[in-house]
């Protein structure tokens, strides 16, 4: 890459979207910078008469990004399969939280496609369903486009998305309605002085009774190798960790555009929490402490 190159701008303008798009594709934000890296790598390796021959550079690069997140997707089941304990999504913070932002191009969109249940609903989806719904159904791109990117027919292409929209809605249909924005921010400080006071019944209080704690050390960090499940269970657990983790700071934090926490062991990040709450209850906590899916929070 060189500043005399006429493409620069203009391939380089894509990169927010080719993180935006890798990132809800395959749930790690370290994936999706790798795969963007080898997206341009490609772009690079080709002449400059191959360059100007694409018509549309951005849809060349998608198309490739696309294709690259597809196959590590058909692989990513046999590497979970060695993980060691429960994987979850990798979470990612607001950059305006951050003490020390990323570059604007490297920064994913806070929205409802990227919350963490949403994102656990995406891992039940096969690496043609996922990759298709998120290209039609969030970034819209249209079927006959989509095809040619996952090497389906657009009608094929029509039932994919049509079983991952199945999916999603047999999550949700389980599920009270979510609560208000204002409220969950509401239910998750009230959490976090429960947790701190280390009061189990103001704890089991803001939880659901059949509420679900799942931890994510990936073998680098202590975590809960299985889900915690019933509230009781939870609020005890927590309190057992606050106990046995004594002076650790708990700070409020937007963790995948949800209200969420941090907890800090001094100056270092230790675990991220995201919630999933309904009907003004805590039903999901996901705790990551897997240190290689903190990087961004660190800073």
């Amino acid at each position: 890459m060189t500043s005399g190159d006429p493409n620069l701008s203009v391939i380089m303008s894509e990169r927010r979207q080719l993180i935006n798009l890798a990132y809800r594709l395959l749930g790690s934000l370290a994936d999706a910078e790798d795969v963007v890296q080898e997206t341009y790598a490609r772009w690079y390796a080709m002449s400059r008469e191959q360059q100007e021959a694409i018509k549309s550079p951005g849809a060349w690069l998608t198309t490739v990004a696309s294709r690259i997140c597809l196959d590590l997707l058909g692989s990513a089941r046999a590497r979970r399969e060695k993980y060691v304990g429960e994987w979850i999504p990798e979470p990612v913070p607001d950059q305006a939280e951050l003490t020390k932002p990323t570059d604007p191009a490297d920064r994913v969109t806070l929205d409802e496609s990227i919350n963490m249940a949403f994102l656990v609903v995406l891992e039940s989806m096969t690496p043609a369903e996922r990759v298709t719904f998120i290209l039609h159904d969030v970034f819209r791109y249209p079927f006959p486009e989509v095809a040619t990117i996952v090497g389906r027919t657009p009608a094929a292409c029509r039932q994919l998305a049509t079983s991952a929209r199945r999916r999603l809605r047999n999550a949700e249909a389980t599920a009270a309605p979510a609560a208000p924005p204002a409220d969950r921010a509401a239910i998750v400080r009230n959490f976090k002085q429960a947790w701190e006071a280390k009061d189990i019944k103001a704890l089991i209080s803001v939880l659901d009774p059949s509420a679900t704690a799942i931890g994510d050390g990936g073998g680098l960090a202590t975590a809960a190798l299985h889900p915690v499940e019933g509230g009781e269970m939870v609020a005890r657990y927590f309190v057992d960790l606050a106990e046995r983790a004594a002076g650790l700071t708990l700070v409020e934090r937007t963790v995948n555009g949800q209200p969420g926490l941090v907890v800090m062991d001094n100056d270092q990040t230790a675990a991220v929490l995201a919630f999933d709450i309904t009907a003004n209850h805590i039903t999901h906590i996901w705790a990551i402490r897997n240190p290689e899916k903190l990087r961004p929070w660190q800073a």
